[in-house]
């Protein structure tokens, strides 16, 4: 029945029509000591912190799929290529799927990359790929690596599972949490709703930040994807200082508008009052800023 509804039941408004409003920040220009975040669009982000520069599950080349003519960008969110993003102390990626995994960017990257943090097994994609075994850092869960002085990070439980064809979960799926000289930051990846949130936020205190997934849902998959009430929990139950609802705006994966994530997750908030942050893509998010004000971008667009 799930098969039958993706693929042979007419859904309205996967796609907009209209150009997404964007902001083109140059991320070559910001200066270091700023902390600061870009989104991309679904969850691939860029994030200075305390001196360091580190990149997020990036997908640049225009689609999320192994085939270049499917799971296309929506119009106007490619304004981001591997030449706009300046060498990276860190890249994180959560796990293997290829909305998260992208070969053509992380391949182009590679010159520029100091070190890449990942779940136990998704390191060999990289090799394979051309990256060195000794900058590769794999992580089970529950697994703290310490990257640099004052820089900590630790793979942490997620809902969800991996590959890249017809052979499943041979690699890990996990978010990260990541402690640094003056923030600790929640980098989840896909997960579906559990308790392990409750657990995570028990055992590393409240997040200055959680970046969680808002997007690609559907009550038939909600154990891999939450669904938006349940991101609002999950950010509650993290001690979220501030949350950013990702893995929207960029692809459909799902049967939803392309535009609900966003509206939805707004709408519940008038109740939870979590701290939500809605930037456009490449708004600039200053992570120290409380006082930060964002509109709704997605009104008015079809």
């Amino acid at each position: 029945s799930v098969i039958r509804e993706f693929f042979f039941v007419k859904h309205e408004r996967l796609i907009p029509t209209d150009k997404l409003p964007t902001i083109k920040t140059n991320l070559h220009e910001l200066d270091i000591h700023q902390d600061v975040l870009i989104w991309f669009g679904h969850s691939s982000y860029y994030m200075q912190v305390d001196g360091k520069r580190i990149l997020v599950d990036p997908v640049l080349s225009g689609h999320a799929s192994p085939f270049s003519f499917s799971t296309k960008s929506f119009k106007g969110t490619d304004i981001y290529t591997v030449n706009d993003i300046p060498p990276i102390d860190y890249l994180f990626i959560t796990h293997d799927h290829w909305d998260h995994l992208d070969y053509k960017t992380v391949k182009e990257m590679q010159p520029r990359v100091k070190r890449v943090i990942t779940g136990l097994g998704t390191g060999s994609h990289l090799e394979r790929w051309g990256y060195g075994a000794g900058s590769i850092i794999e992580l089970d869960w529950n697994e703290t690596a310490i990257i640099d002085a004052g820089f900590k990070v630790t793979a942490v439980t997620a809902r969800h599972f991996s590959g890249r064809g017809f052979i499943r979960n041979k690699t890990l799926w996990t978010s990260f949490v990541l402690r640094t000289p003056t923030m600790q930051l929640f980098i989840g990846g896909d997960s579906g709703y559990d308790k392990h949130f409750a657990e995570i936020g028990k055992t590393f205190g409240a997040f200055d930040m959680a970046i969680l997934e808002n997007g690609q849902y559907n009550k038939s998959w909600k154990h891999i994807h939450m669904m938006p009430n349940e991101v609002l929990r999950a950010a509650k139950e993290l001690g979220a200082r501030k949350l950013l609802a990702v893995h929207s705006s960029k692809f459909s994966l799902s049967t939803h508008p392309w535009d609900t994530p966003l509206k939805t997750i707004t709408e519940l908030n008038k109740a939870a009052n979590v701290p939500l942050i809605t930037p456009m893509i490449g708004e600039p998010v200053y992570l120290k800023d409380n006082q930060q004000q964002f509109s709704q971008w997605w009104e008015g667009l079809n």
